[in-house]
């Protein structure tokens, strides 16, 4: 019986899929594809402050790889930055440490800095602007936390027609708990890549990705 149910749910999501997501004429091959890598939100309040990030292992490390190799590549990036626009936040203040960038995101080449002030990094910003004047089709999601800026930032782009690639290893979450309940970093991670695989992205690991810029 699960097998069968199993293969309904398939079914179901191609289904699904292809109802709202028509292909256009031609797909390109994937080193074809005029792609742009976006950093969302490294900043030190998840390492020094209250959001210790801490799944999956390596996060950092495969972000600051997918960085080297854009930048090799000439893949055109966008760091994109949090801050609330409370002057009295206990996190994400403007101006304060936890704030700032990790400092090797910082002293990486990028394209744009761009601010946000909600988990969208589309809202109330100049990034779609910016994915088009570098004729991006592609945008290739890294960043934190999973569930919240990266998971709002890749349903945003898929919304707006851009093809989403997101890598499971250069993302990155914590446990978490509130009046709703509790889930543990590793199952709200694998949660959210099931639901992006489903309907959003092509979800794949920065070695894969790395392949696809040669």
């Amino acid at each position: 019986m699960r097998t069968k149910d199993s293969q309904q749910l398939r079914e179901l999501s191609r289904y699904i899929l292809a109802l709202h997501s028509p292909a256009p004429p031609q797909t390109p091959r994937e080193n074809e594809m005029s792609r742009a890598l976006l950093v969302i939100d490294v900043q030190r309040e998840y390492f020094d402050g209250a959001l210790p990030i801490t799944y999956p292992v390596g996060h950092l490390e495969r972000i600051l790889e997918a960085m080297d190799q854009a930048s090799t590549a000439n893949v055109p990036t966008a760091v994109i930055r949090h801050h609330q626009p409370d002057p009295e936040s206990p996190m994400f203040r403007r101006d304060s440490d936890m704030w700032q960038l990790h400092t090797e995101v910082e002293e990486r080449p990028r394209n744009i800095l761009i601010d946000k002030q909600l988990p969208g990094s589309f809202t109330n910003t100049d990034l779609d602007k910016w994915l088009k004047s570098v004729d991006a089709d592609t945008v290739s999601i890294s960043g934190y936390m999973t569930q919240m800026c990266c998971d709002t930032t890749a349903r945003q782009a898929f919304h707006r027609g851009y093809k989403v690639e997101f890598l499971k290893d250069a993302t990155g979450t914590l446990d978490v708990e509130n009046e709703a309940g509790s889930a543990k970093a590793e199952e709200l991670q694998n949660s959210i890549l099931v639901a992006q695989q489903m309907f959003i992205s092509e979800v794949i690991s920065t070695d894969e990705w790395l392949t696809r810029l040669t």
